[in-house]
């Protein structure tokens, strides 16, 4: 089955509290739970996907699960009913889900999670740093040091903590995977602060990648651009015209970015790291 991209072509006006919630959302996003087929593509890899309890944490956790993957979900314990449903889509795929609750902004919050999920896994073949955060803000008079401080240690922080956690832990044909954005390209005046660190991922990936590439571990992005989640409501004043400027026309499906992520932790990727991918509509990552 394709996709459904009808549905979202014409959003009608929603607010929520952050994080917000899938089951809140008009109308609820795609994440491949029908419209999405494995084809046996991760076999037997172990995957640990943080934000991984909704958007494109969730289908990615989905699809992955589908093309063979055991996984893991790391999540702010405030989303666990969104866990919950995450892990039982993992589980009708007929793999084995493990639930992580946990904030990831300190060190040693990420050192535990790499334990626990090494610990019931045996290894880790796979690594998506896919949690983050951002808050639109009129200008930079209005992020606060409290805002600030969150959307660093959130979307940079934690994926160095992780990422140096877990390294021990990844062998040759590993892969990790991080969620940069189209924002790291064409940043909206809104999201000063969340743009910035999006383009800070893009130089971590291509670094790490010339890194660690002599070990056989790849390394790579995925820049989404507007995709139909529950950050969006929950973090901008007006979701009305949300993807409306992208080429396609309309904001993406999660289940549109989460089969780059399957590519690029598939062994069909094995010559493919450095690279940040767009998934964006048609808007260009350059």
């Amino acid at each position: 089955m394709r996709p459904d991209t009808e549905s979202i072509k014409h959003l009608p006006e929603q607010q929520q509290e952050w994080p917000g919630r899938t089951d809140q959302l008009a109308p609820v996003p795609d994440h491949g739970e029908t419209s999405y087929t494995g084809r046996g593509r991760l076999e037997g890899k172990r995957a640990l996907i943080t934000g991984g309890d909704s958007g494109i944490g969730r289908a990615t956790a989905i699809a992955f699960a589908k093309e063979g993957a055991d996984v893991a979900i790391a999540y702010l314990p405030q989303e666990q009913d969104d866990a919950d449903e995450t892990r039982r889509q993992i589980e009708a795929a007929g793999r084995r889900a493990v639930l992580v609750p946990c904030d990831q902004r300190t060190e040693q919050a990420n050192i535990d999670l790499a334990k626990t999920v090494v610990d019931a896994f045996g290894g880790l073949d796979v690594l998506v740093n896919n949690s983050g955060y951002q808050m639109a803000q009129d200008g930079l008079e209005q992020i606060s040091d409290e805002q600030l401080r969150q959307t660093y240690e959130t979307n940079i922080f934690a994926m160095f903590f992780l990422t140096k956690a877990l390294l021990p832990q990844l062998g040759e044909g590993a892969s990790i995977i991080n969620c940069a954005s189209i924002q790291a390209f064409e940043p909206s005046e809104t999201l000063l602060d969340y743009a910035s660190t999006k383009a800070a991922i893009n130089n971590f990936t291509v670094n790490l990648a010339a890194t660690v590439g002599e070990r056989g571990i790849r390394v790579n992005a995925v820049a989404p651009g507007p995709i139909w989640t529950p950050l969006q409501p929950a973090t901008k004043p007006s979701v009305k015209d949300f993807g409306m400027d992208a080429p396609l026309g309309r904001p993406g499906q999660p289940i549109e970015v989460a089969t780059a992520f399957v590519y690029l932790a598939s062994d069909e990727a094995s010559y493919v790291s450095g690279t940040v991918l767009g998934v964006t509509g048609g808007k260009p990552v350059f």
